[in-house]
């Protein structure tokens, strides 16, 4: 059986970045349910394209007119069984993830084995940081003031265009220690270079996605240009791109967003191309709610995480999640869920209350 909910999760706080403000986080969370287990994932798309092409409208779309119609009923050993159902249509990586991630879940969950076993993973808790929306100087500076007592690994800023360098001056002038990263989601072109210059001049760990959601040729331009790492986000949705990009010199850090290239099985293979090139991978965030937050802490760890990723504590976002266990880091390290699959169970009296859309198909 499958069940797909549209959530709208509301935000503590507004996150702004280039691209726009979100006040809520509206996903598809899909659950198969199969000899009285649940696996469960959820999508990263946006109401809007303004990450990437794909839509939670047309994720629902095509799950409930073309994969779950299909998938359910299917007898199923393994995740890559059902490579045949998705590989028909072309693209839509986001939307193919949720199905593709729950079928792990269940799987891993019907062997009573931790997803991250059978990933590979290598540790029982990750290192992570915090990612910080567009804010003034000063909110800026007492945010990263609170992260930093509460022993995050690494805080990121969000920048763009006109509020990026006199924001890092500040920014470093008080916190000359920390590590450091920003993150423009695409604001810049090639006619900003110098400004992207200057920012050499910050100490930063990596200058993440700067250029066009599908540029990977101009990020070589700027990589050769640039004392700083750059690290690609949405250029990168498969080991073929991560390939590419670094045989070109266009980055020398890539985040890997399992819900962006595809599922578990892209994401491993982008993180064995990046090995096989010497180059750390991290694990990005899309203000994921608990279910996406558990999947993401197991894929990091994975050998080749070596930076700290965005899977920061739920609390800095939701006043209330829709699982059962709070994840919360500590000292900048989150544990691994316990138990089965990726570890979460579904709170379904809240769920209930942030579900707005709710359909099933049975065999």
């Amino acid at each position: 059986m499958a069940e797909l909910r549209m959530v709208h999760l509301p935000l503590l706080t507004p996150f702004v970045i280039s691209t726009g403000t979100m006040t809520h986080k509206t996903f598809p969370l899909l659950v198969l349910r199969a000899d009285g287990i649940e696996g469960m994932a959820e999508g990263v798309m946006d109401p809007l394209p303004d990450y990437l092409e794909e839509t939670t409208a047309g994720a629902l779309d095509l799950l409930r007119g073309a994969v779950l119609p299909k998938l359910v009923g299917q007898k199923i050993a393994t995740p890559a069984d059902i490579a045949p159902l998705l590989d028909p249509w072309r693209g839509n990586r986001m939307a193919k993830a949720v199905v593709e991630m729950a079928v792990w879940d269940l799987w891993a969950r019907s062997m009573d084995q931790p997803l991250c076993r059978l990933l590979g993973g290598a540790r029982d808790r990750v290192e992570v940081g915090v990612s910080l929306g567009i804010a003034p100087l000063d909110e800026t500076c007492n945010r990263i003031a609170e992260a930093s007592e509460q022993g995050y690994r690494r805080i990121k800023l969000k920048i763009r265009q006109g509020h990026d360098l006199d924001l890092l001056a500040g920014v470093r002038a008080r916190f000359p220690e920390i590590k450091l990263t920003v993150d423009a989601n695409t604001d810049y072109g090639l006619t900003d270079l110098s400004t992207l210059r200057k920012m050499d001049r910050f100490g930063l760990d990596y200058i993440e996605q700067p250029l066009a959601f599908d540029d990977i040729l101009d990020h070589g331009q700027v990589q050769a240009a640039l004392e700083t790492a750059i690290c690609l986000d949405e250029s990168i949705r498969t080991a073929k791109d991560a390939r590419i990009a670094l045989q070109m010199g266009a980055a020398r850090v890539i985040n890997i967003k399992v819900g962006r290239v595809g599922g578990f099985a892209e994401a491993r293979s982008i993180h064995d191309v990046c090995a096989a090139f010497g180059v750390p991978v991290w694990c990005g965030g899309m203000l994921e709610s608990g279910v996406g937050r558990a999947h993401n802490i197991h894929l990091a760890t994975m050998p080749n995480f070596t930076k700290p990723g965005d899977t920061s504590s739920a609390s800095r976002y939701f006043e209330r999640d829709i699982i059962n266990e709070p994840l919360e880091a500590v000292d900048g390290l989150m544990a691994v869920p316990e138990g089965a699959g990726c570890g979460a169970t579904l709170d379904y009296d809240y769920l209930d209350t942030v579900s707005e859309v709710i359909e099933v198909w049975r065999a």
